[in-house]
Order: C-alpha cells, then structure tokens, then sequence
C-alpha cells in the first residue's frame, strides 16, 4: 500500500468517483455544439430566403394577379355594354360553359365575405380598385358561395362577375409549410452528418488519449492517411508521442525490473553472512528484519514494473478473497469481518486479483489498527449490483488525513508523519489502482464516518 501513516481523527471524505476521476457532465459535447451551430446557420438562411422570396416574389404576383382579374372584368364588361338582350344571355352562357365566368346581378341585400384576408389579398384588392374604380368590390363569398367575387357597375347597374379562385391562387400556406417543413428537415439532417464528419477525427483523437492514459500503447494509433491536412498532420504527430511514450515506459520497466532483480542476489548473500558471522542473537534478528524489508521492497518494484497485460476469465471473487486471507489467518493482531454474497463471479486475472486483496489486507494490518486494541479489525464485503461487483475493506483505525486522500495512489508518495515510521516503497495503492484498471475496474477509496479507511474495488461482473 501506499504506506501513509494515519494519525487524528479525521471526518467522512467520499470520494467523488471510484476511479479516483472527477468528470464534467455539464455542457454540450462537440458534435451537438457544432449541430446547433449548423441548424442555427440553415434556420436563419431559410428565414432570410423567405424575406427575400416576399419581397421579389409576392409583391410581383399580386399586381400580376390584379391585371388578369382586371383584363377578364373590362373583357366581360365591354362584351355584354356592346350586346343587345338577347346576345347579352347568349355570351353569358357561352362565358359560364366555356371560361368558367358568371356575370350576375348584384342585390343591395347580398351579404359578403371582404377579400383580405391575408396580405397578398389586400394588396390584390387595392390594385384592383386602383384599376376598375372606387366602386369595384372585391370578395371571397357572396351569400354563402365560395369563390372570385368582383363587383362592377355596366350603365349604372351592378354585376358580380364570378370565376374560380383556384384560376389566380398563388400556391397554397399549407403547401409553403410542408415545403418549408421538408427544406428544414433535410437541412437539419445535413446538418447532423456533417457535425459526425467534423466531430470523427476529435472523437477518434479523444478515444486515443483515453487508451494512452491506461497503458494501450497498441490501441491509441491513429489514420495518417486521412486527407485533411490538419488533421494528419495532428494524427502524425499524436502518432510520434505516443510511440515515445511507449518506449519510455518500457525503458523504466526493464530498468527498473533488472536493478531490483540484479539487488537480490547481494541481499542474499549478506543474509547468509549475517546469519553466520553475526553471534548477537538480537542483532541478528533486527539485521535480519532490514533485509526481510528490503526483500519486500523490491517485489514492490517488480510488481509495479510488470507488464500491463493481463488475462481476464470469469473467477469466484469469495474464492480467492479467502485465499489471499488465509496467510493472515493466525496472525494474533488480526480479526476479519466477512460479509460476502454467495455465487458471485467477476472478470478478472486470479493470480492480479489475490495480489490486490493481499495488499489492501497488509495496507490495513500496519496502518489500521484500532488504537485502544492494537489489533487491525477489517471489514470485507462483496456485492453484485447490475454490471458490476463491488469489494470493499475497510478497517477501524484512525483514517487518513483528508489533505492526503488524494495523494495515496500516487507512486512513492509517504506522508511526512510516517516516514519514520513506515516500512515499504510507498507502491502499494498505486500498484493495486494500476492493477484494478488494467483488469477494467475503478479504485476508490475514502475516510468512513465511524472511523477508518474504506477501500473500494469494482470489478465486472461475469455472467453465467
């Protein structure tokens, strides 16, 4: 463990993630940013073009609309002022069957809808006025028909001339909305594709820093053959560190596994003298206790030294918890509190994971021990929950400074209150972390409010 003296009562500290992580859940991520960035560019540019269509479009087809009505109202009138009766009937009934126009009279009790109803339709009615006179009355129904209504006067007699609207309709509110409605979903799915193709090579960028950061040199290595310019020169780049950081990393691990390999063998032979040439029983047992410490010191650095690679299969979590305990068992400062689920299986490395409880268990041995008692009581639980299994131990000794929490999993870090006291490399969390996330689990650990440490380990659970 990360060997950190523990000293005063200090309060509950949660941690806030298990991985030892804080993570920002506020705000949007790239792709929806650049997505409402986009939609909002092609919702003022659909805004800006309908602007632009009334301006150049409405306007020109109402006085368009107001000369035909027109033309057909002083053709109509023209034809019947210069026709006797009897061909005035005849030409209404040709201008019914063959163009669609009644001519009829017009009553002073006639009741009529005004045609201005939207803004193209008054401007429609003022350009007919303007044209056929101050008496032209324009309506959308008379007497509960529907249609073109234009009142006008032929020798001081009033007329209504008739015709389908559908003959001078512009194209209908209901068809611009489904138009409209379409242009806007097809931008906005436009939109979405190129959000992905911008947001890709960050996204793909962002996954290989990820795996950089827990060890998978192999798996961070990005397309340098992309055609962007940028974005390869970014990929070559990012390309060309992480393959330096690799053989740095692999340069400290064969350096430091051969200077701890290389140190065993002078260790061993000052052993045997000390054993042979030291006649002070008491001095031979404490001379003996050094190099035992040293011993165990320089497995801490071949363990943190190991290569990251491990195998996951399905293993009984309770098995080896048991395992890993049984060389405490007849320790006399010692007592163990189990309370483990049964049939519960996690993927995991068997040989990694008994390495992992052994350490938490040892942790708790030297830094855990109750005060009044002197004996290290620790606490071992395992649950199931959805995907995952949580094991926790937790001892009942004076915790960790808060100030310090945070600092434990990092490599030889030892607080100043035990660095008379403590006896290893200040490895230990900091191999147990590396360990549970080569494995694909989350380490945390916390102050509990009753006292003590609280080690957390979750591991994925292996379904049968």
């Amino acid at each position: 463990m990360t060997e950190e003296h523990r000293g005063g009562a200090v309060q509950e500290t949660t941690p806030a993630e298990l991985d030892g992580e804080v993570r920002d859940t506020t705000g949007l991520s790239l792709f929806w940013r650049t997505f409402f960035l986009l939609a909002l560019l092609l919702f003022g540019s659909i805004l800006a073009w309908l602007q632009t269509l009334r301006a150049l479009e409405f306007e020109p087809r109402a006085i368009q609309t107001a000369q035909q009505i027109a033309s057909l109202v002083n053709l109509s009138r023209a034809a019947l002022m210069h026709s006797d009766a009897i061909q005035r009937v005849s030409l209404i009934k040709t201008m019914t069957e063959k163009e669609g126009v009644r001519v009829l009279p017009r009553e002073p009790r006639d009741q009529y809808e005004p045609f201005d109803t939207d803004s193209v339709n008054r401007r429609i009615n003022q350009e007919l006025t303007a044209r056929l006179g101050p008496g032209t009355v324009v309506a959308n129904s008379v007497n509960g028909k529907p249609g073109l209504w234009v009142g006008f006067v032929i020798d001081r007699d009033n007329y209504w001339l008739h015709t389908d609207r559908s003959r001078f309709n512009q194209t209908a509110s209901k068809t611009w909305l489904i138009w409209l409605s379409t242009g806007a979903l097809l931008s906005l799915a436009g939109a979405a594709i190129i959000a992905r193709l911008i947001n890709r090579p960050l996204k793909q960028l962002s996954f290989a820093a990820s795996r950089i950061r827990e060890g998978d040199f192999a798996a961070s290595r990005l397309n340098e053959r992309v055609p962007t310019t940028e974005i390869r020169q970014v990929n070559i780049g990012f390309n060309r560190m992480a393959q330096r950081l690799a053989k740095i990393e692999q340069d400290r691990a064969v350096m430091l596994a051969g200077i701890s390999h290389d140190l065993r063998t002078p260790l061993s032979r000052l052993r045997l003298e000390t054993e042979m040439s030291v006649a002070d029983p008491d001095a031979q047992a404490h001379m003996v206790a050094d190099l035992e410490q040293l011993d165990a010191i320089i497995d801490k650095f071949l363990d943190y030294a190991r290569p990251d690679h491990v195998r996951l299969t399905p293993v009984n979590i309770n098995e080896v918890i048991r395992a890993s305990l049984f060389a405490f068992k007849d320790r006399p400062d010692m007592q163990f509190n189990l309370d483990l689920q049964d049939n519960v299986s996690v993927l995991a490395d068997t040989v990694e994971l008994g390495r992992v409880i052994s350490n938490l268990v040892e942790n708790s041995r030297r830094y855990g021990k109750t005060p009044e008692t002197g004996i290290a009581t620790v606490d071992i639980t395992t649950r199931a929950r959805d995907q995952w299994v949580q094991i926790r131990v937790r001892d009942h000794g004076p915790g960790v400074a808060p100030e310090h929490l945070p600092n434990l999993t990092k490599p030889f870090f030892r607080g100043d209150e035990a660095r008379t006291a403590a006896t290893g490399a200040g490895l230990g969390l900091s191999i147990v972390e590396k360990t549970v996330r080569r494995m694909g689990g989350k380490f945390g650990l916390g102050n509990s409010s009753t006292g003590g440490l609280t080690l957390r380990i979750q591991l994925k659970q292996a379904h049968r």
